[in-house]
């Protein structure tokens, strides 16, 4: 600092002192005179003295100001500091610190003794003195005391100054710092502008503006002027003087000068920068101070508030408990649903608000709790009663009663609307009873019927209706009794009405009845005749209808008509017979009516004309109906039989033409097909064969019965045979060529398949293709195993198709085409086969190559990077980078074992392709030889290195260790030395011996250390002598500290007793036995987690039990110490019992290590995985964006539209890159989990592979979009460039064809205008040619443009020649005009301009710095360009001159040109020598530039580089580590800079003049600064990377302060919904909450991580951070709670409407169901009944299983609703009973509805029974006549006995269904009475009536045919009788001989004998 000093006071005179020398060899300053340099140094030296003049003023006065604090003073700055006891004394004051007393004496040796010790103090500060000695000091050195006074103002006053700027947060110090902090002060101020100290503080308005800044009640700033600087200047120092207290160091003299001091002004300056600090600081003082006592009294005030809202709530509590638990409620349903409204409103309103009054009160008495606490106060507890605990308790006891108040009320209002709910219900239903009631004995009272059927049909289904309605009501009518019961028996207030109620329904009830059985009969029998008249009518039009069809002559043209008639005959003929059944019944049942008494609904005489008219018809359709039918019967046989022929034909001649048409296919499918098809025609074949066989014999059966249209069928049946037999013979003919066919295509199809697999094959095994690397390689092997392993199992197929070729047909297997194709395979695989196994060999050979080079390269690079390592290490001699170093070589040792293995392996593969004779075999030698000697060398290299540091390691590690033991040692004699025994007692015993055994623990542990010490020591000094002595002395020390330290423990130990030692220690060992079990038991848990909060919880709870064995660990050393002192005890002491417990314990601690160490490794690998899941997530977002991005992307049209978006493309790229950079940082993590063998590694694996995909998918579409928008940006730009060219050209044309003609102007002037217009026409042809050469690269590069660029360059270039042309032109025309004056002017200007350059260069100037150096040497290169312009002038008139024609003009020009040209050649070798002279002396000065540059810009660097400003804040410190790496990636690219400055420096130093003198100083000041530099910027940057860590958890705390804080607001939003929809949105939302919260304490795990990593490392903030982490813990639980609780509300609202709309489509539901089931349709017959039966059976299954699960389900929610406690458990309930009370209802409709559908349908059923009954008697009845018939047409006694016996058994059928009918019948009667009762006896004696006349009908039928059977038996007989009487006449007439008596009948001899009158006889015959 002193040197610094010294420069600074020197620095001007030293510049013009060096400006005076440095010259001397250039000449510059011969030419001056003496005189002059005499009075420059004269005035140098008085400006030197004026300035030290007025230094030394200001610092005395600077002084004074600081000694005046100790009552000293000083008056000569120079002599009254030489003693040096001031100076001592000025330090002490501006230190605060004692520095050594100063030796009293007036001798030179004790000032400098004294001048010693301050200097010695001042490099003890780190203060820099140099050239600085007590003796200059001493002597009274004007400049060194200066420069030393100099050096404390800026060591105590300067440097600690520092600003950090709000725009950069950039700080600086010291001068820069000072001078920033007045442009900061000033800022604003009119005429005031700092940028130094020295003339800008000249006019005293800046000292003015800093004191009005800080105190603007002392100045008028405002009537300040500039003009009036000595006013300004004694204006400000006077009020610094006198207001601040401030010494007047300066005067307005010393100030108001040309040249200020600019030393005295920063010492003055920084007085008043110290006193404003000062000042703001005692404000900030008096801030806190007052903020101390506002705490304070607000923490008072809270606790008094908190004391009121304490005993105010326990007020409330008691006062609510004695209100709530009166259980007397109100008598009626309103006054209950009053007091549970109060109860409610109480619930929901009041009691949220105090229950948040009592979380108010905790969160108020921890905020108390806390402020205390944070002021360092007393913490406040309150008063009995007035306790959280006591709140609580009271709360409790409130919860209690309020839950039993709550219970009672809905039990109560449950009870009261149950009655209200059966008085509605009574009510509802009386009324509708009344209603319907009134409207059915109205409908029942009226008989308008109707006259025909329909109106009659109509009255009766109402009818029924209503009775059915009417008899189903009875059960609803007791409904109302019951109720009306039950609340009687409540004791309902109102039960007088209902009674009266329910006795005027009873009674209407039973007129209705009455009233409903008269209007029944009356209404049935209209309907019955109705009925009957209507089915007449309808049989007499059908009749009419029928005998039209019958009477058609039409017998069928074919078969199918024939059968249609005769299928629609039989219809009408069973037609017929079923309505002659019916018209017999209709004719009885309208006869009946004739008959009746009472009551007819019609005249009987028009009945039974009805019924002669149905008759009459009846017969005549039957007689038409026989006629018709035997007449269609005889034409379908006959045309039957014609079409079966036919198709038979039709069939053959099919078949045949298919078998004479197919070919026998062209490929194995098409034969395939071909031989189904002929499979499927053979089976047609056999069936058709059965069938023509048949047609045959029907039609030979035919032509036996000789009926009509017989002619022709023989012959038609021959033909088919024959054409049969032919179709036949085709079929086998075409199968077997078929199965030909289909063997060669087989064949041909399995050659084809074979051969192509063979040639794929081939081009596979001979593929050139051996890879590139070792991967590709070992790829195409693999894949080439599995083509021999194919090839080989093709061998089989091969020998195959030989042996199905043999086994072809002859024609097919002498084919040259199949010989030639088996060979051609059977050469071909051999082939394949061949080349495979070459093609393997030649793999492996190329496999081997490549692993082996791959090892090689690996190999190599790592050994060229340790070489580089070792050769650049130096070894450090401090203890710390020697131990860095260490630890750097094991991680080394480590790294050779590997490469050592992988050497070994890279020689093995080596001798592998050696020893098979490798083709490379020489190169593979030569690279294994280099490789093996680089390994060798590289492990020469490492040991040397680490023997060296081994040497050193050990010294400092010895010197450290002695260091640490001889201070352990005092610290056990100096413990030893306090422990006395002072008691007797058995705790004093253990006490001490608790003490002295864990000392003498210490010592045994110490003991041997000493013995290697000492060994170590000897051997230090043998291998060390010449550091022996250093070696030796410390041990020495060492040793007789620990005699004295042994000799004091054994007399300690000496008053000890063992019986308290051993107690002690059974003690001790118990309690760690016992828990090391239970940690044991802990450590052996196998749980894994399953998301990041549960690994990070698992960790935290297995680094806290790590923490407790940590804290054990010093109780089991403890454990093991006494154990080694109670051995060497000498008493008798149990030691087999203790070694055991000990050796348990041994076990125990070290199973404990091992179980929490194998538990942690697999944490530890969970957590990582889930982290890694974690960032997984954060780079598929970034994959998403990139890839959206990417897909919305479109081609801009414009120059400046393609820019922006290659702009915006590129930065997205770099937003891209760094998100990319970022995903690989996340595939790294992933392949280092995978490389660790992490437990989730193929989990890791599958997400590593997909974001490395996506991540270079991107990248590619990234890159292809950016070359599309540079292609178009090339594009764009090249029409733009041809469309300015363009424009350009278009307008030079326009001046180029300007003929105008200006007779004023002169035509050299033209002509130079003219040319200067060519100059410009020449020099934009580069910009042609390059738009041109553009255009050729566009059309080569992208040929799909070459269209359009090709066009765009012929139009410019067409354009640009037509300028040409025409400016040619024009040249030729000026120029021809005046060809000699103007060449004669040119020579002439051309001359002038020479001739200036000649005064140029007589000139002498070679520049006194590099400034005007480069100046001249610019100016030389425009002279050296002008001279190449006029030579080439020049040369341009020579040629012009030679064309001239007139002789006298030319001797003119050439008199010009000579002279011109001698000129040139004079002026170029001066301008070459200038050039030199110029160079050298530039070279000179621009290192002295370089040198100057680099120091400033080191020291402009250096104060940011040792500054120890860390940064407050995260943005702070990162910007500060920003700044740093910035500064250390400019020193890094600085680095070369400076060397090459160095280098050229040291070339000019090596040259011997004064300018070398000073290039060397600053050299080697340059490489100082450098060095230093460095150096300071590698340790800021570890500093920062400490504060960075505690910052960021700052920050990371603080932002998850304000989230948890964010989402507690949300949590306590109280809104549930308007309906289930919005409802359920909120609760998703919630639950999406509490996922993001329970996600979020991974967040707060890895905070807790970073706490406790920061924790461990020691940071300095170590409470805070500890205080920050329990906040967010309770932040982060208290929030969780609040979710749960939100979650809870929406989730019963969320019931609540599911259940409301739950019940409301369940009574919709139900309403529905209750119309279908109060229906009072009943069915008109049977059959309908019927299906109304099965229909509302479906109905009521469906509906009771559905019904009741749904009501069911309903129950239960509502159940759960109420055992949850909702809180709208009142009005759920209602909707339950509501629910049940609806669907009770619905099953008592539907249970009536069933029974009348059941008596409906019995009775129907017993109708529809009489019916059919009556039906089959009236069959039977006609079928007697038909019996009766066959008597006299039948001669078979036998069919008539078989025809009565089968009538019989159909009537034996009929009397089981008589007694049934008869058994429904009396059922029916004992349920039905009245009009239906009668209907059914009557039903019943009809069918009783019909079934006894078929009895009697029968039994007389049966007697006429035993009568008829007997009379043809006895006609039978005499029949044969006659005929044999016959023959015996014939026999007697022709004369024969009688038979004999054996051969003659009885009947004869009966004759004979005259048995039978022979009259009788006759009789008979004749009668048969």
């Amino acid at each position: 600092m002193a040197n610094a000093s010294t420069d600074l006071d020197n620095a001007e005179a030293q510049r013009q002192l060096n400006n005076n020398n440095r010259p001397a060899s250039t000449g510059f300053w011969e030419t001056e005179t003496t005189s002059a340099k005499l009075f420059e140094c004269s005035r140098i030296k008085a400006l030197a003295d004026e300035r030290d003049a007025v230094q030394k003023k200001t610092f005395t006065k600077w002084v004074n100001s600081h000694l005046a604090r100790v009552s000293c003073r000083i008056s000569d700055l120079y002599n009254d500091l030489r003693d040096g006891y001031m100076l001592i004394r000025l330090l002490e004051v501006l230190s605060g610190e004692l520095l050594p007393r100063p030796t009293r004496g007036r001798m030179r040796i004790h000032c400098l003794e004294n001048v010693d010790k301050a200097l010695q103090f001042l490099k003890e500060q780190r203060v820099h003195l140099e050239n600085v000695g007590s003796h200059d000091i001493v002597d009274g050195n004007h400049r060194l005391t200066l420069g030393l006074i100099w050096t404390i103002i800026l060591r105590f006053q300067i440097q600690v100054i520092k600003i950090e700027t709000e725009d950069n947060r950039e700080t600086r110090s010291a001068k820069d710092a000072l001078l920033l902090w007045c442009q900061m002060k000033t800022a604003g101020y009119p005429e005031v502008n700092i940028h130094n100290f020295t003339t800008c503080w000249r006019d005293g308005l800046a000292f003015n503006a800093l004191i009005h800044r800080h105190r603007p009640d002392l100045i008028e700033f405002h009537k300040l002027t500039r003009s009036n600087a000595t006013h300004n200047l004694q204006q400000a120092f006077n009020i610094a003087e006198q207001s601040l207290g401030l010494t007047k160091l300066l005067d307005p003299e010393d100030v108001n000068t040309e040249n200020p001091d600019e030393k005295s002004i920063i010492t003055y300056v920084v007085s008043y920068y110290h006193y404003f600090s000062k000042m703001k600081a005692l404000i900030v003082e008096g801030k806190r101070i007052g903020k101390v006592l506002d705490n304070a009294i607000e923490a008072e005030k809270i606790i008094r508030r908190y004391e009121a809202l304490a005993s105010d709530l326990l007020e409330w509590i008691e006062r609510t408990i004695s209100i709530i638990s009166n259980q007397k409620f109100a008598n009626s349903l309103s006054g209950v649903q009053q007091q549970l409204q109060a109860f409610t409103t109480y619930c929901t309103i009041e009691k949220p608000n105090k229950f948040q009054e009592k979380g108010n009160l905790e969160v108020l008495l921890f905020t108390i709790q806390s402020k205390l606490r944070a002021n360092n106060q007393k913490p406040y507890m309150p008063h009995d009663g007035k306790l959280i605990s006591d709140i609580n308790k009271a709360w409790e006891r409130l919860e209690k009663a309020e839950h039993e108040r709550g219970v009672s009320l809905r039990k109560e209002l449950i009870r009261q609307e149950k009655l209200e709910l059966l008085a509605q219900r009574f009510d509802h239903k009386t009324t509708m009873r009344q209603a319907w009631l009134n409207e059915n004995q109205r409908l029942v009272s009226q008989d308008n019927f109707g006259y025909d059927l329909p109106a009659v049909e109509a009255a009766m289904k109402k009818h029924e209706a209503i009775e059915a309605d009417i008899w189903s009501y009875e059960e609803r009518i007791s409904v109302v009794v019951e109720l009306a019961t039950e609340m009687e028996s409540e004791g309902y207030y109102d039960i007088r009405r209902i009674l009266a109620r329910k006795e005027n329904i009873y009674g209407q009830w039973s007129l209705l009845k009455e009233l409903v059985v008269g209007r029944k009969a009356r209404l049935e029998k209209n309907l019955a005749l109705q009925k009957t008249f209507q089915e007449m009518v309808y049989m007499i039009d059908w009749m009419e209808e029928m005998q039209v069809k019958l009477l058609s002559k039409d017998y069928g043209k074919h078969l199918l008509e024939v059968e249609d008639m005769l299928q629609k005959q039989s219809l009408q003929e069973a037609d017929i017979s079923i309505q002659a059944d019916r018209v017999q019944t209709l004719n009885t049942a309208a006869l009946k009516f004739t008959t009746i008494e009472g009551y007819q609904p019609c005249d009987p005489q028009v009945i039974c004309n009805r019924v002669n008219h149905v008759n009459t018809c009846l017969e005549e359709l039957k007689q038409l109906a026989a006629k018709r039918h035997s007449e269609l019967e005889d034409s379908r046989e006959l045309w039957a039989f014609f079409q079966e022929v036919e198709e038979s034909e039709n069939w053959i001649r099919e078949k045949t033409s298919i078998l004479a048409t197919q070919s026998c296919g062209k490929d194995l499918s098409s034969v395939l097909r071909l031989l189904q098809k002929h499979k499927t025609v053979a089976g047609e074949l056999l069936t058709r064969r059965a069938l023509l066989q048949q047609t045959m014999k029907k039609g030979k059966q035919i032509l036996t019965q000789k009926s009509f249209g017989t002619a022709g069928i023989q012959e038609r049946l021959m033909e088919v045979k024959a054409d049969w037999k032919r179709l036949e013979d085709q079929a086998t003919q075409r199968l077997c060529n078929l199965q030909e066919a289909l063997d060669f295509f087989q064949f041909s199809t399995e050659t084809d398949d074979l051969l192509a697999w063979l040639q794929d094959a081939y081009r596979l095994v001979s593929s050139e293709d051996f890879g590139h690397d070792e991967y590709s390689t070992q790829s195409l092997l693999k894949k080439h195993r599995g083509v021999r392993e194919s090839v080989d199992k093709h061998r089989v197929q091969v020998v195959g198709l030989r042996k199905h070729m043999v086994a072809l047909p002859l024609h097919y297997r002498e084919l040259d085409e199949v010989r030639a194709r088996m060979a051609e395979t059977e050469q071909l695989y051999t082939e394949v086969a061949e080349v495979a196994v070459l093609r393997q060999q030649w793999l492996h050979d190329a496999l081997a190559v490549y692993r082996m080079f791959s090892e090689v390269n690996a190999c190599e690079v790592w050994i060229d990077e340790k070489e580089q390592w070792l050769n650049r290490m130096e070894v450090p001699e401090r203890l710390e980078d020697v131990e860095v170093i260490a630890h750097r070589f094991e991680s080394l040792d480590q790294e050779m074992n590997s490469l050592m293995g992988r050497i070994l392996d890279v020689n093995q593969i080596v001798q592998q392709l050696l020893d098979s004779g490798h083709p490379s075999s020489t190169e593979v030698r030569g690279c294994q030889d280099h490789l093996n000697s680089r390994w060798n060398r590289i492990v020469e290299l490492v040991e040397q290195k680490k023997d060296h540091l081994d040497s050193i390691l050990r010294i400092q590690n010895y010197l450290l260790e002695c260091t640490e033991i001889k201070s352990q040692i005092q610290d056990k004699r100096k413990a030893i030395d306090a422990t006395q025994y002072v008691g007797s007692d058995l705790g004093s015993v253990l006490a001490l011996q608790r003490r002295l055994s864990t000392m003498e623990g210490a010592l045994a542990v110490l003991e041997p250390k000493l013995l290697h010490l000492q060994e170590e020591a000897e051997e230090l000094a043998t291998s060390h002598p010449d550091k022996a002595v250093d070696i030796l002395v410390p041990f020495e020390g060492i040793s007789v500290e620990w005699e004295e330290l042994k000799r004091t423990l054994q007399g300690c130990e000496d008053s000890l007793t063992v019986a308290g030692r051993l107690q002690q220690f059974i003690q001790d060992l118990d309690s760690f036995l016992t828990w090391l079990v239970q940690t044991q038991t802990a450590a052996a848990s196998d749980e894994l987690p399953n998301a990041l909060e549960d690994a990070e919880r698992l960790i935290n709870q297995h680094a806290a039990l790590k923490e407790e064995i940590g804290r054990y660990e010093e109780d089991y050393e403890r454990l093991q110490a006494v154990n080694e002192l109670l051995e060497n005890d000498e008493a008798p002491l149990p030691h087999g019992a203790l070694q055991q417990w000990l050796h348990k314990l041994d076990v125990g601690w070290n199973k404990l290590l091992e179980m929490w160490e194998s538990r942690r490794e697999v944490l530890v690998q969970a957590h990582i995985f889930h982290l890694f899941l974690r960032d997984v997530k954060q780079a598929e977002a970034f994959l998403n964006n990139q890839e959206s991005a990417l897909a919305h992307v479109e081609l801009p049209t414009t120059v400046e539209t393609v820019e922006a978006a290659i702009k915006k493309h590129k930065d997205f790229t770099t937003t891209m890159e760094i998100n990319l950079h970022r995903i690989k940082a996340v595939i790294e993590a992933g392949e280092s989990l995978i490389s660790q063998n992490n437990i989730y590694s193929e989990r890791i694996r599958e997400r590593v592979d997909l974001l490395a995909n996506r991540g270079n998918q991107n990248r590619e579409h990234a890159q292809q979009w950016l070359r599309k928008l540079n292609d178009q940006w090339e594009h764009q730009r090249f029409l733009q460039d041809c469309h300015e060219i363009g424009d350009w050209v278009a307008e030079k044309m326009l001046m180029a064809r300007d003929t105008s003609c200006d007779e004023a102007q002169k035509l050299h002037k033209k002509w130079l205008k003219h040319q200067t217009f060519m100059a410009e026409l020449a020099q934009n042809k580069e910009w042609l040619d390059k738009i041109e050469k553009e255009g050729q690269r566009l059309m080569q590069e992208k040929p799909d443009m070459s269209a359009l660029v090709k066009k765009k360059l012929e139009e410019i270039r067409e354009c640009w020649q037509d300028l040409e042309s025409t400016t040619q032109a024009k040249a030729r025309q000026l120029f021809e005009a005046n060809r000699a004056d103007l060449l004669v002017q040119s020579y002439s200007n051309l001359d002038q301009r020479l001739k200036q350059l000649e005064g140029q260069l007589a000139h002498v100037d070679y520049g006194q710095d590099l400034t005007t150096v480069n100046k001249q040497l610019k100016k030389l290169q425009t002279m050296e360009c002008q001279m190449e312009e006029w030579y080439k002038e020049v040369g341009e008139l020579q040629a012009q001159a030679a064309s001239i024609p007139q002789q006298g003009q030319v001797e003119k020009v050439s008199e010009r040109q000579a002279g011109v040209e001698t000129r040139i050649v004079r002026l170029i070798e001066p301008l070459k020598e200038r050039r030199r002279i110029l160079l050298a002396s530039k070279e000179v000065h621009q290192v002295g530039r370089d040198l100057e540059d680099e120091i400033l810009w080191i020291q402009e660097r250096l104060p940011v580089a040792t500054s120890q400003e860390h940064g407050t804040s995260l943005q702070a410190v990162q910007q500060l580590m920003k700044k740093n790496q910035s500064l250390q990636r400019e020193l890094q690219g600085h680095r070369g800079r400076v060397e090459d400055v160095l280098e050229r420096a040291g070339v000019i130093a090596s040259i011997r003049s004064p300018e070398a003198d000073s290039i060397r100083a600053g050299m080697e000041q340059l490489h100082q600064l450098w060095e230093v530099l460095w150096t300071e910027t590698e340790h800021r940057q570890l500093r920062l990377d400490v504060m960075y860590q505690a910052q960021q958890f700052y920050f990371d705390a603080g932002e998850v302060e304000a989230w948890l804080s964010e989402q507690e607001l949300h949590m306590m939003n109280e809104e549930t919904g308007k309906d289930e929809a919005s409802t359920l949105q909120l609760l998703k939302k919630q639950l999406a909450l509490e996922q993001t919260i329970e996600d979020y304490a991974e967040t707060i795990g890895m905070l807790s991580q970073q706490c406790r990593q920061l924790l461990e490392l020691g940071h300095p903030d170590c409470e805070q951070i500890s205080k920050h982490q329990s906040q967010i813990d309770r932040l982060y639980v208290s929030l969780k709670d609040l979710a749960e609780e939100r979650k809870s509300r929406l989730e019963q609202q969320y019931w609540l409407y599911q259940l409301n709309r739950e019940v409301d489509e369940l009574e919709q539901w139900i309403a529905e169901r209750e119309v279908i089931a109060s229906s009072t349709e009943l069915g008109q017959d049977f059959e309908h009944v019927t299906i109304l039966q099965e229909k509302f059976t479906e109905f009521a299954a469906e509906t009771g299983s559905l019904g009741q699960e749904r009501v069911t389900a309903v129950n239960q929610m509502v159940d759960e609703l109420i055992d949850y406690g909702h809180a709208d458990a009142a009005t759920i309930a209602e909707w339950k009973d509501g629910v049940n009370e609806a669907w009770a209802d619905l099953l008592e409709l539907m249970e009536t509805r069933g029974q009348m559908l059941a008596a409906s349908h019995q009775l129907h059923k017993f109708f529809s029974d009489c019916r059919e009954v009556l039906a089959q008697i009236e069959d039977k009845q006609r079928r007697l006549p038909e019996v009766r018939a066959c008597q006299g047409g039948t001669s078979n006694t036998s069919t008539l006995q078989r025809l009565m016996q089968t009538f019989e058994h159909d009537i034996q059928l009929l009397v089981t269904q008589i007694r049934q009918l008869q058994e429904s019948a009396a059922q029916l009667r004992t349920v039905y009475a009245g009009e239906k009762a009668e209907a059914i006896a009557m039903q019943e004696h009809e069918v009783m009536q019909a079934w006894k006349e078929l009895l009697i009908s029968c039994e007389d039928c049966r007697m006429q045919i035993t009568t008829a059977t007997d009379k043809l038996r006895f006609f039978g007989m005499v029949r044969d009788q006659l005929m044999w009487m016959e023959s015996i006449i014939c026999q007697i007439g022709t004369g024969e001989k009688p038979r004999s008596a054996e051969e003659q009948p009885l009947w004869p001899l009966e004759c004979a004998i005259g048995i039978i009158p022979q009259a009788q006889i006759s009789d008979m015959a004749v009668s048969a």
